[in-house]
């Protein structure tokens, strides 16, 4: 409403100052509505922004608790791209390998690796990253694990596997030139026999934490399978979870570093082996047989390859003991014990690990290049 105009005004005057009142509210009136439309249009572009932003934090937190087991296989796959690993296959005979690998054969010899029992080629990821990219890794799925063909028990046993991987050496001729041969666990058992087996292939040979030895002392693996047995295997095997909880303890077992998991991502790596359980328990009996079991230690005095061996000196699975027995059998093997790590060497200790397989490497090449020149 408009102030009356002051008396003293004539009534031209004042019909004139009225009419300058009202264009003047007028345009406070219009200003008044353009700062608040302005307003309005801020309002709804932050919350576009933030709806933006929410949908695909909504989608993570939905597949963090809905299907954790999935998330799990797209973090292994993001990591993979990153390190800069490519997935392929080799056929041989109707059979299927699957494996990643980085780089092209060079100056260094090629690096291949074998990975545990239920495991798979990413396991070796925490210990490719600090690995040169210019050097020629290969990371294979042990026979019937992941995306390797799955077929009997022959396959499984130990024989067994030095023959699957020795095709997949072929397949891909990675046997044209001497290369390194790296194994952990149940793959360190392969890769041991395999140098046995096929000396002239190898350069090199890196055993982690090896199964299939005849260890001075027993492990607390050791003693839960004493359990197990005696139960006729009507308790669970520590190494094949089927609960999150068995697989807190199986991840206690084999790591001296506590890794603070939560409860979703255990239930999705359990997830993720429910479906191969049948399967990982029929290869642990076939490892576990009397053909298997100290398969190791049934070789050692054939292999002539440089050694390289890796323990953790908290290793719940395998005892360190076996350092011992590998270090007596074969006095020019070097050993390396690594300091609060357990079974899980190369979860534990990836940087470590890496720095110590690349020097091995390199010193044996130089040791190699001496030697020529020597005969020269």
């Amino acid at each position: 409403m408009l102030p009356d105009p002051p008396p003293s005004l004539t009534l031209i005057q004042s019909d004139l100052y009225i009419w300058c009142l009202y264009q003047d509210n007028k345009g406070y009136t219009t200003s008044d509505k353009n700062r608040a439309a302005m307003d309005q249009d801020m309002v709804n572009m932050f919350a576009i922004a933030a709806g933006t932003l929410a949908i695909p934090l909504l989608l993570f937190m939905a597949s963090f608790m809905l299907w954790p087991s999935s998330l799990i296989k797209v973090y292994y796959w993001y990591w993979r791209r990153t390190l800069g690993l490519q997935v392929c296959y080799a056929e041989c005979g109707g059979y299927r390998f699957c494996y990643s690998y980085r780089g092209k054969p060079g100056l260094r010899p090629s690096v291949l690796m074998l990975h545990d029992f239920s495991a798979h080629k990413d396991t070796w990821l925490p210990m490719v990253k600090y690995l040169p990219k210019h050097l020629h890794l290969l990371c294979v799925d042990m026979p019937g694990h992941e995306g390797t063909t799955r077929t009997n028990t022959d396959d499984y046993s130990i024989q067994g596997q030095v023959k699957r991987i020795q095709q997949f050496v072929e397949a891909i001729r990675l046997n044209r030139k001497p290369f390194h041969l790296v194994g952990t666990s149940m793959g360190g058992t392969v890769a041991g026999v395999y140098a046995a087996c096929h000396p002239s292939d190898l350069c090199g040979l890196t055993l982690i934490c090896p199964a299939g030895l005849k260890n001075q002392n027993e492990s607390k693996f050791d003693s839960q399978m004493h359990e197990v047995e005696h139960s006729q295997y009507t308790l669970n095997i520590p190494l094949i979870p089927s609960t999150p909880e068995e697989m807190e303890e199986m991840l206690k077992l084999c790591s001296h570093v506590r890794f603070r998991v939560p409860q979703q991502i255990l239930q999705g790596l359990v997830d993720v082996r429910i479906p191969h359980n049948d399967f990982y328990h029929e290869v642990f009996m076939e490892i576990m047989s009397e053909n298997s079991k100290y398969a190791l230690h049934e070789h050692i005095q054939q292999i002539t390859t440089p050694l390289q061996v890796i323990w953790g000196k908290h290793d719940q699975v395998v005892d360190v003991s076996g350092a011992e027995v590998l270090a007596e059998a074969l006095p020019g093997c070097r050993v390396d014990l690594l300091e609060n790590c357990g079974h899980s060497v190369v979860m534990e200790r990836p940087r470590q690990t890496a720095k110590l397989i690349l020097d091995f490497i390199i010193s044996q090449q130089s040791t190699e290049s001496a030697s020529t020149k020597k005969k020269s």
